[in-house]
């Protein structure tokens, strides 16, 4: 019998790679989304490349929504086998003393109440047959950038929900695992595609030289929720091509590699580092100027 799949947030991004790697391994592929347009031609993607898929719009902050969500899917298949929860919205990047209240509850009710929700209305119909919940959190789980509080503080809830769901529904022979994606460009699974617009710079700085793809990420969950991931429950998997492991501090050397991942040109980044350090080292702006006039005649 053909193993279902609901996949929130699976109109777009990450979620509908997720969901047509699956759907290209024999799952049936529920896409969950509050974007009916882009769910639409989601699902109209998936059934041209021969996948059983079906669109059902969902709030997942919602509790009528993600209640009805489930019902329609268990009515239809009769089964559910696998839920990606990967439903999440960013955050604007105001600061602390800016973010509102309702702000912080939005970011908050969607991608982590999102989890907690559908998880809890799914437990009732995969808890005689088992399953598996694959929680999509992040690396701003472990890492910020100024300005993030609700998002980092929604996926760092995430991977919390992850190890205590894996223990009370352990019972249920039901595994529950999160991912934490880092940098990953998402332009092509966008509604409609769009171009990339990636430097050198940008991939260079992974252990990986190159920034992630959906597909990356879809191959990973696709392994998870697989047999072959059956010893696997509770923790978390980080995928962001060695980006957290990077310990970075901002010398000549690492100024020097900046350059040359940017300009792809040893010599002329060298050049440039030079000129850095005389202008950095002048006493008066007369010095400065004619500095900056001998980086111009360079360019």
């Amino acid at each position: 019998m053909k193993k279902v799949s609901i996949v929130t947030g699976g109109a777009k991004g990450i979620g509908a790679a997720i969901g047509y790697r699956l759907g290209k391994q024999g799952y049936a592929v529920v896409i969950a989304d509050i974007d009916e347009n882009a769910g639409k031609y989601r699902e109209n993607h998936f059934r041209s490349e021969g996948i059983d898929s079906f669109f059902i719009k969902t709030d997942v902050s919602s509790e009528m929504d993600v209640s009805n969500m489930v019902e329609r899917v268990y009515d239809r298949y009769g089964r559910i086998d696998a839920l990606v929860n990967n439903a999440g919205i960013g955050f604007s990047g105001k600061s602390i003393e800016e973010q509102t209240l309702h702000e912080w509850r939005r970011v908050i009710e969607t991608n982590l109440t999102g989890v907690w929700l559908c998880s809890k209305y799914v437990v009732k119909y995969m808890k005689n047959t088992g399953g598996v919940f694959v929680n999509v959190a992040s690396t701003r789980a472990f890492q910020s950038e100024p300005n993030t509080e609700p998002y980092s503080a929604s996926k760092g809830g995430i991977i919390a929900l992850t190890h205590s769901l894996a223990v009370s529904l352990s019972k249920y022979n039901i595994r529950v695992v999160s991912i934490s994606p880092g940098w990953i460009d998402t332009s092509s699974w966008q509604v409609p595609p769009r171009e990339s617009y990636l430097s050198s710079l940008d991939h260079g700085q992974h252990l990986t030289k190159r920034v992630g793809k959906p597909e990356d990420v879809a191959s990973l969950v696709a392994f998870l929720v697989s047999d072959d991931a059956s010893w696997i429950s509770g923790v978390n998997f980080t995928i962001d091509g060695g980006m957290t492991v990077k310990m970075i501090y901002i010398d000549e050397n690492v100024i020097q590699d900046s350059l040359t991942m940017l300009f792809n040109d040893v010599e002329f980044s060298y050049q440039i580092r030079k000129l850095i350090e005389k202008i950095r080292k002048a006493d008066n702006k007369e010095n400065i100027k004619s500095k900056l006039d001998e980086f111009l005649k360079l360019l």
